[in-house]
Parts: C-alpha cells; structure tokens; sequence
C-alpha cells in the first residue's frame, strides 16, 4: 500500500494572510483541497494530514467536501519533527511527503515518485535547474557555482517507509532538515531524482498568490442626457460644445460608468446606491472624488487597481481629438501607467438616444487585484 503525508502544520508567517495560507481561496478551493484531491487515487491507500492548532476541523471540512478519508496527525514546531509524528501513523510499504503548499502537483508527477521508491527505494520530485546554482559563505561570497546536473527539489518525495523510518532512527533528537531527501540522505542512503515540473510550484509569499484566482473583472454602464446650461465633462475633462449633461453631479457619464465597474469587481453597491442623486452633498460634485471615494472602499476590502476600459457612445461631438488627455487624466485618477487604460469612442449610426444626439452612453470595464483580506 502506498500512503502520503500531506504536511499542512505551518502558520504561513511569510504569507502573511492572519491565517494558514492553506485555507485561502484560489479560484473556488484551497491549495489543501487541490492538494488532496491529487492524491484521491487507486494506488495510494492512506492519506495522513497534519496540522497546527484548531486548523484540523478546518482540513477535516475540506476532506468531507471532496469525498475524502484522512488522518489528522498533530504537527510538531518543525517540518521534520511533523513528517516524523505523520510517520509513525503510517502503514504503508511507500511512503510521499507533499507540501501542502504544492497545489498544482500533477498525477504523472506522483506516479513517477512512486515508481521510483518501487525501484530504487527513494523518488523526489525534481526539475533541472535553469540557471546557475551557487553556493556562499556567511558574508555573501560564492564559494562553488554549477549548473550541470543541479535539480529544484520539489515534493512529492517518496521512499520505502522502512527506509524513512531508518533515517528518522538514526537522526539526532533535535536535529532539523529543509527536506526528507536532506535526512535520508545523511543517515541511510543518496536520493534519486524523480520527474518533477515547472508548474508544480510552492506558494510561500503572498505575491506567489496573485496569479492564482484573485483577480476580478467588473463592467459599468451609463447614460446622461444633454441639456443646455451646462459643462460637457468626459473623464474630468472639460469637452468644448453647446451643451453638458444632464445629472446631479457634474454629471460625467465616463466616470460613473467606471466607478460603477470598480465598484461591482469588489461586489459593491453602486454608484447610485452610494451616491443618491436626492442628497444634496452630491449636487454639482465632481465625479472624480466621487470615484476616489468608490476606490477608497475598493482598498478597504483589500482590492488594487489594474487596468480600465471604456467605449464612449456619442453621436455628438466628435470626441477622437480629446482621448489621449482624457486616457491621462483617467489614468492619473484610478494610479495607474496611462497604457493600462483603454478609451475608444464610438457612434450609433443614427440609432436610439444617442444615435439622436439626445445623450451619451458608457460602457466600461475593469480588472481588479485582492491583494489581501478584508479590514
């Protein structure tokens, strides 16, 4: 029988999320359930968890949600005293560590692991290194550099249990390793590499998350009618015609539509929800502090700004020669590069309210960035 030990008893301190980095969502499950549900296969017979704190009841959730039978082992304070409590749990003749952390492992990674340990008694998931690997003393001198035949360890690492067992026998009582290959490989015997790969990376720091789900898309639209008496404001922009739009504020329709896209990428109310058009501090207000108070509540939930888009339907005026310093201004107000936003200008070819030229309308996008929970 094969058996795994899924190590998931660090606190995650260089995340820094408040909480094991485990449990955080990353598109629709943790990087323990996408752990997990790797290793709910035929030929692996025992699943060994182990943990810290009340984060236990949290995995056991997790495991219930995918079908899965586990066994809880509580952590100790270092990686190799944990795998060695997950170890003395195990009844299986192979044995693979995984870090928790390690969501993307692939089956073909696993079952190369596994093959290994079969034939060679140990198997570790390993990808050659790409660039030149070096080795410094204490003050930051190389001491040795090579390229040739260096490896990236990864997990899993797998190994007869006997032989595993043997190493953690031998070891000091208080002696520390990086890894399971670093101990087996003092005390009993070298290592083999098994087929690891490049996607199988280890999320340790909280940028190692951002690719991984937490970006979030929001659309907005608007339309103001004209009326005479008042300023034509696009993007803060002052826009030279006969009439402005008609509207509470200074009624600049670019704008509210883009706040309006911010705030539904955060699944927040929208701008007339948080602006009411009947309450007279918003009379005559600029749109941009009121967009800078939408992305105010954005930053408080932990959201970033990365890019916006905007077409802006109008029949009247001819708008092209005023983009560029409304992308610029756009830009300067959300802070960010003015190649991450995008303005095009479009009519309606005569048709509906602003085919008339009775209004303009706006449709705009976003893409937003949770960098961190909530306050």
């Amino acid at each position: 029988m094969v058996s795994v030990i899924i190590t998931c008893a660090g606190i995650g301190q260089r995340a820094d999320f408040g909480y094991n980095k485990l449990l955080k969502d990353i598109g629709g499950a943790t990087p323990f359930e996408k752990s997990l549900a790797a290793f709910l296969r035929d030929d692996i017979g025992e699943i060994i968890v182990t943990y810290n704190g009340t984060d236990g009841e949290k995995f056991a959730l997790s495991a219930e949600k995918l079908g899965a039978k586990i066994k809880l082992v509580r952590g100790g304070k270092t990686r190799t005293e944990s795998v060695g409590n997950g170890l003395e749990e195990v009844a299986g003749d192979i044995v693979l560590v995984h870090d928790g952390a390690r969501p993307f492992v692939s089956a073909d990674t696993i079952t190369d692991c596994i093959k290994s340990a079969e034939k060679y008694g140990t198997g570790i998931a390993a990808v050659p290194a790409k660039e030149t690997v070096a080795e410094t003393d204490e003050n930051g001198n190389i001491l040795c550099s090579a390229k040739k035949n260096r490896f990236i360890l990864q997990t899993p690492q797998a190994f007869k249990t006997e032989i595993l067992k043997k190493a953690y026998s031998l070891k000091e009582e208080n002696e520390v390793f990086p890894d399971e290959s670093s101990l087996v490989g003092k005390y009993v015997m070298k290592c083999r590499v098994a087929k690891g790969a490049e996607s199988n990376v280890k999320l340790t720091f909280k940028e190692d998350f951002s690719p991984l789900g937490n970006f979030f898309a929001g659309t907005g639209f608007d339309l103001h009618v004209f009326a005479y008496g008042r300023k034509l404001i696009l993007g803060g922009i002052e826009i030279p015609y006969e009439k402005g739009l008609l509207g509470h504020s200074d009624a600049d329709v670019l704008l509210h539509a883009i706040t309006d896209a911010f705030l539904s990428s955060a699944s927040l109310p929208d701008i007339g929800r948080l602006f009411p058009d009947d309450d007279p501090e918003y009379e005559g207000i600029d749109s941009a502090i009121l967009l800078k108070r939408a992305l105010a509540l954005l930053s408080e939930k932990g959201y970033t700004v990365k890019n916006a888009s905007a077409v802006i339907m109008a029949q009247k005026p001819k708008l092209a020669g005023y983009v560029e310093k409304i992308k610029e201004n756009v830009a300067a107000l959300l802070g960010i590069e003015k190649n991450a936003v995008g303005i095009t200008c479009t009519t309606l070819e005569g048709i509906g309210t602003v085919g008339r030229e009775e209004g303009i309308a706006v449709q705009a996008y976003c893409l937003t960035e949770k960098y961190k929970d909530e306050k």
